[in-house]
């Protein structure tokens, strides 16, 4: 009996419900079509508010056409006239934008083109006597204006426009009734939905009460099976949440170990790449050594040949040219290898790559088109100008082999903040980037890896040497800077050389100078001057004391620099050390720091081929440098520049106060 009288009272209620919503759906419909009419009369009442608007408009467009008319036939100016001409225009598109307006009024459209009909005639009344001041007519003129003031064509045309507002008027007040009228009957239906949303609200919670009292006796007839699903669920949820953790878990070891082998593809390059620049580092050291010796017995020999054998003069000169090259191969290994002493002064990158565009075009030829682009504010840099200057020129070659000779070079200098690690291994901060771009073949993804590294080239054989990318990849970072490549088969390449800002004010700090090479070279010693050779290697210091010796000088030979001091005790007229950077116990700048305390007077000249572990350029600033190998004429013209910085830097009376 109780399921009996449930189920009547559950039709019951659902009956009322449909009930209730069957009238809560008309009253809105009501509504609804009460705010649409509503909203339809609004939007009429602005349309006539536009149209008398506009007629308005119109009437004082044609107004002020006519007074512009009458100044125009006394005046005779033309800018009077363009003001007459632009009003009557304007007073035309008023009226075409009045046919849009009512074209769906039968009535108000046949008013407007009455309207259209009238302005036409009135402007050709009123033309005549534009026409005459145009012709600069006079008198004749205002005649005219007189005779189109007289035609009733003007008063028609208004009274056609004042029709116009007039009827629009009326509609007006038609329209703003019917609002009003609209309004009113949707409040009054908002006021019954109202009502009748508080009857189903009570129904609402009277069908709630009846149906809480019909899911309790369900939940509890259900209570034990409902448990045993409850809990076969939360076990199938566990296992789909263990089931998730191990997948997520199987995806981070995957990426971790893609992350992880990449880092070790990275590390071995780089591991690659540095034990390649230690190997080529000591190869270069020891090669500079034997060429000294080469280069330096050549030339004392051509010295002493020159005047009676031409044919032993010969052989010595390709002799001489063989280890010329030799020595500009192990210049570029050694700035492969960061060993290079650079040279670096405060420069602008933009100034340096606009004074060698001459050089540029005389290297890559004439079929290719060369363009700039450069910073409005350049910013500074400090490198080894004739190094940077070899690089840029190293990328422009290239970029015309990969162009076959004909194509387009593009030389940009780009002012670049990057952040942490964004290039390569460089940190956050400014750097100007130096990009060579060219429209060559490309280099195909599979060698991308590779072209740093030294004595690999893509050219054809005999058109390379595979060191002109490693030279620049070693400046690059002896610099403080990267190097990047970008390449697309068919489009072209792009390298990319980053470089550290520098801040400039005032006086730059002293740079490292080499030696000039316009000095002449000195062919009679000034009598009484010593120099001091310190040099580890016997071969090259034999060689370098001859030559000394050929040019008139007095000299005294050490292989270290503790002995070196030694003789400097010993020894008071030693003007210049002359001195191997790379020593054993003591190096170069090291003999030089303390001697410099002590002798402070005593000229210095270092003479080097490999940098190594030995010190920066910071070690080496404020004194000349004369690379190995070297010639005869290169160390006269280096120990003559050192001897005339001396002098020029040394004063008698401080040379006095410091031995004192």
């Amino acid at each position: 009996m109780d399921e009996t009288s449930g189920r009547g009272r559950g039709a019951l209620a659902s009956a009322g419900a449909v009930v209730a919503t069957l009238l809560l759906v008309a009253l809105m419909f009501m509504v609804t079509s009460s705010n649409r009419a509503r909203e339809q009369a609004i939007l009429w009442e602005r349309h006539s508010y536009d149209v008398m608007l506009l007629t308005r408009s119109a009437d004082g467009s044609i107004a002020r056409a006519e007074a512009a008319l009458g100044r125009y036939v006394l005046d005779e100016l033309q800018k009077t006239g363009t003001t007459y001409y632009n009003e009557w225009r304007l007073a035309e598109r008023q009226i075409t934008q009045l046919e849009r307006m009512v074209y769906r009024d039968p009535e108000q459209y046949a008013r407007v083109k009455e309207l259209r009909r009238l302005y036409r005639v009135r402007g050709t009344e009123l033309a005549v006597a534009a026409a005459a001041a145009s012709a600069k007519k006079g008198s004749g003129g205002i005649s005219l204006f007189y005779q189109a003031g007289m035609s009733p064509t003007g008063d028609a045309l208004r009274g056609k426009l004042s029709e116009i507002a007039q009827e629009e008027r009326h509609d007006l007040l038609d329209r703003m009734t019917a609002t009003g009228t609209s309004g009113a009957r949707a409040n009054e239906l908002t006021e019954w939905l109202g009502w009748i949303a508080v009857l189903i609200g009570i129904g609402a919670v009277v069908l709630g009460y009846l149906a809480y009292r019909a899911i309790r006796q369900r939940l509890h007839a259900l209570a034990e099976a409902d448990s045993e699903a409850s809990r076969a669920q939360r076990l199938e949820e566990a296992v789909r949440a263990r089931t998730s953790e191990l997948v997520d878990a199987n995806q981070r070891l995957k990426e971790e170990a893609a992350e992880r082998a990449a880092a070790e593809a990275q590390l071995r390059q780089v591991q690659k790449m540095e034990a390649v620049g230690q190997l080529t580092g000591g190869i270069a050291h020891d090669f500079n050594n034997m060429l000294a010796v080469v280069v330096g017995g050549l030339d004392l020999a051509k010295r002493k040949l020159r005047s009676s054998k031409r044919e032993v003069e010969f052989h010595l000169d390709n002799a001489m040219e063989g280890a010329t090259r030799a020595a500009a191969l192990t210049r570029r290994l050694l700035a492969f290898a960061r060993a290079e002493p650079l040279l670096p002064v405060s420069t602008s990158p933009s100034e340096l790559v606009e004074g060698m565009l001459d050089l540029v075009d005389r290297s890559i030829g004439e079929r290719i088109t060369v363009s700039t682009r450069f910073p409005e504010r350049p910013w500074h840099i400090r490198v080894d100008t004739n190094q940077l200057e070899n690089a840029i020129l190293n990328m422009a070659v290239n970029g015309r082999d990969a162009m076959d000779g004909q194509g387009q070079l593009a030389i940009r200098v780009d002012n670049v903040t990057l952040a942490d690690g964004e290039v390569n291994e460089l940190s956050a901060g400014d750097y100007v980037r130096i990009s060579v771009a060219d429209t060559g073949s490309g280099i195909p993804p599979e060698m991308i890896d590779r072209v740093f590294e030294p004595f690999f080239t893509t050219k054809p054989v005999g058109k390379g040497t595979g060191l002109g990318l490693s030279q620049i990849f070693g400046f690059a970072r002896q610099s403080g800077g990267n190097i990047t490549l970008d390449s697309t088969v068919g489009v072209g390449t792009t390298v990319s050389i980053y470089l550290p800002r520098i801040e400039v004010s005032g006086q730059n700090a002293a740079e490292i100078r080499p030696v000039p090479r316009a000095i002449p070279e000195v062919a009679v010693a000034p009598a009484g001057t010593s120099i001091l050779v310190v040099e580890d290697d016997p071969r090259v210091s034999r060689a370098t004391v001859g030559a000394l010796e050929e040019l008139g000088y007095r000299t005294i030979a050490c292989a270290s620099g503790r002995e070196a001091i030694d003789l400097l005790e010993r020894e008071t007229s030693i003007s210049l050390i002359i001195t191997d950077v790379m020593m054993p116990e003591m190096t170069g700048p090291e003999l030089i720091r303390e001697a410099a305390h002590r002798w402070p007077w005593i000229a210095v000249l270092f003479v080097t081929g490999y940098v190594g572990e030995a010190g920066d350029a910071d070690d080496l600033s404020g004194h000349d440098i004369l690379r190995k190998p070297f010639t005869v004429s290169g160390l006269s013209s280096a120990v003559a520049s050192a001897l005339s910085r001396r002098v020029s830097e040394w004063h008698p009376a401080e040379e006095v106060s410091a031995a004192e």
